[in-house]
């Protein structure tokens, strides 16, 4: 592949497969998750997804289990062809998920990154308070941390989740929502699948749709104010660049994480305008904030 995901390295092999292999022991669960669920998870849903063919032991140097996996043509893009249409269709894929039987599912768990966990939750998630206000605190005199900060908050007093917990895919990323001619085509990486808090399938909202579309999805998934505020602190802890993380270090990141938080905190101010408000964030602020987060050489990049 181009670019392998944060957690997997992937290869193309042959026409229509591919190689999986996680990169850091904490993610060597994924495996056996989706190997477990995708079969029984994919004829419930309107979209083609990640599909295991066969599992891979360690060996020959290599520490972990591995998979290989049926290849989904498309393209991994932000250049949609109807923006609104592909709000309705993700809003229904996430929707179909949520509706099947979560009886005996994983929870939240070490390997899944705690995707899932209510808001406020301890555990090690990327929205976790320990991680959270030390970013914000690193961002001072490059973002308003003044308006981060009442997003964030706002998130966490929120009401918290009251149905039953529901399938959620996790890590609705724009590298894993593949599409051909402008089109979802398939849905792909289910590693932080569980059963939990559906709040964290909104991030698309901000990671992956355009600001005119972010009220349909919303829309389409009948998602309340209580619910949206959470979606918020969500896509904000993942919007958060990540001091020495080289997948941070790269300008084109830094822009699109500034991008994203500013429609974030614009939602806030102006809920009734879905992002629409969203500020330009000057060239040189990138630039500094590029800067500050380039990598240490010696680190290795963990996952958030």
């Amino acid at each position: 592949m181009p670019r392998s995901g944060m957690d997997n390295a992937t290869f193309r092999l042959g026409t229509d497969m591919s190689v999986r292999l996680p990169r850091y022991p904490r993610r060597v669960g994924q495996v056996d998750r989706e190997h477990e669920w995708l079969p029984r998870l994919a004829p419930h849903l309107p979209l083609p997804i990640s599909e295991p063919l066969a599992k891979g032991q360690p060996g020959d140097g290599y520490p972990f289990p591995w998979s290989v996996y049926r290849w989904r043509p498309g393209e991994k893009t932000e250049e949609l062809a109807d923006p609104v249409e592909a709000a309705k269709e993700l809003a229904g894929f996430v929707s179909a998920l949520q509706r099947i039987d979560a009886t005996g599912g994983p929870g939240p768990s070490w390997s899944n990154a705690f995707r899932g966990v209510p808001m406020g939750d301890e555990r090690d998630s990327v929205a976790a308070e320990a991680r959270v206000r030390p970013k914000i605190e690193a961002l001072r005199g490059i973002v308003d941390t003044g308006a981060v900060t009442a997003v964030w908050e706002a998130a966490l007093a929120a009401p918290a989740w009251d149905g039953p917990p529901v399938w959620i895919n996790g890590d609705l990323a724009p590298g894993n929502l593949l599409t051909v001619e402008g089109r979802l085509s398939a849905i792909i990486d289910f590693g932080t699948l569980a059963v939990g808090d559906p709040v964290v399938d909104l991030l698309p909202a901000w990671t992956f749709l355009p600001a005119a579309a972010r009220g349909v999805y919303r829309e389409t998934l009948g998602v309340d104010d209580a619910t949206w505020a959470r979606g918020r602190g969500w896509g904000l802890a993942s919007s958060l660049p990540v001091p020495d993380d080289p997948y941070d270090a790269d300008p084109a990141c830094v822009e699109r994480a500034l991008r994203q938080l500013n429609e974030i905190i614009a939602d806030f101010r102006a809920p009734e305008k879905c992002g629409i408000l969203a500020l330009r964030t000057p060239p040189t602020r990138t630039g500094l904030l590029w800067r500050a987060l380039r990598p240490n050489p010696v680190r290795l990049a963990q996952s958030r």
